[in-house]
């Protein structure tokens, strides 16, 4: 089995209950508005938040104009990436974008970091991402943003900084994953302080993820777009309407891919996931109207409706 991406038994060791990288629980107040944080993070990582670079909304915000034919990108990760950038081909064949062309390079669990995708510098993964932004005229650059380093920019920065060498209007995107074993979701969320899961996973997506990485990232590289994909927020939607009784199809909550939300306890993604997570892909990287998307997902549930309201919800500075 592979690692967790987020969660207590993961790299999110910093979450309540788990020892710091001191060897002693902490309980930090957020220095900027003086309001407890709900999580237990390590000091390393309270630093970055006090510290982290903020973003000016004149920095961030961008006009998008759909591409008419398709790019060329680049995407990286792991095993709650990979079904994503897979999948992404065949939406975008449907979508009419015939020069889509993604390169996509994966590694199962912690190797699918973009740090360890860095430090293991012999590895033939390592050489062929090289080998690819050597090439030049890469116009995306997605990366997963599960697992983040001690040092939340490491991996990020290094590969950025390389892309651009050869790719100077190159842009890049964070898929942000779910948090893993739905099992644990509702322990997890009382233990860090939250009510439910939407509530530590949008900590995470906000706190965490855009405040010390991509904050501190673009204060590095303030002439390339960063963003990311709440990729995630597809599961956590999924999974509500599950509960709710809301979805059109006989969906199961574990089980074979095509008929259930997840394929196993650590919450590896089903079709009906994997189909909605794409197309927020499909509209974050190409603008496509997904109210106009006339293609069959294989499902009766609206999954185009349910992905562009997901997108639609994402912070607008992060987009």
């Amino acid at each position: 089995m592979c690692p967790n991406h987020w969660g207590v038994q993961g790299e999110w060791a910093y979450l309540h209950g788990m020892k710091t990288s001191f060897g002693s629980s902490f309980s930090p107040r957020n220095a900027r508005s003086g309001i407890q944080i709900k999580s237990f993070l390590p000091f390393f990582f309270l630093l970055l938040l006090i510290t982290g670079s903020s973003c000016k909304e004149e920095d961030t915000a961008a006009v998008i104009t759909p591409p008419v034919t398709g790019v060329d990108m680049l995407l990286i990760g792991n095993s709650f990436f990979k079904p994503y950038a897979n999948k992404l081909d065949d939406q975008a064949t449907d979508a009419g974008l015939t020069d889509h062309h993604g390169v996509v390079i994966t590694r199962g669990g912690e190797n699918g970091r973009a740090i360890n995708f860095w430090n293991d510098s012999s590895s033939a993964e390592h050489l062929q991402i090289k080998g690819v932004l050597d090439q030049g005229s890469l116009e995306y650059f997605g990366m997963t943003a599960g697992s983040l380093a001690e040092k939340p920019t490491s991996g990020f920065r290094e590969w950025i900084a390389y892309a651009l060498q050869n790719n100077p209007d190159i842009q890049i995107f964070l898929s942000v994953p779910p948090i893993d074993f739905p099992a644990q979701w509702e322990q997890r969320a009382l233990d860090n302080g939250f009510q439910n899961i939407e509530e530590l996973y949008a900590y995470l997506l906000n706190d965490l993820v855009h405040q010390s990485v991509v904050d501190s990232l673009r204060a590095e590289f303030p002439s390339t777009r960063i963003f990311t994909i709440p990729t995630g927020s597809a599961t956590l939607k999924l999974v509500q309407m599950h509960t709710d009784g809301l979805l059109l199809d006989s969906i199961d909550l574990t089980g074979p891919a095509a008929s259930s939300l997840f394929t196993d306890t650590k919450g590896h993604q089903g079709d009906i996931i994997t189909e909605t997570g794409s197309l927020m892909w499909l509209q974050s990287l190409y603008g496509i109207d997904l109210s106009e998307y006339s293609f069959s997902t294989g499902f009766q549930t609206d999954l185009p409706a349910i992905a562009e309201e997901l997108v639609n919800a994402h912070d607008p500075m992060y987009k």
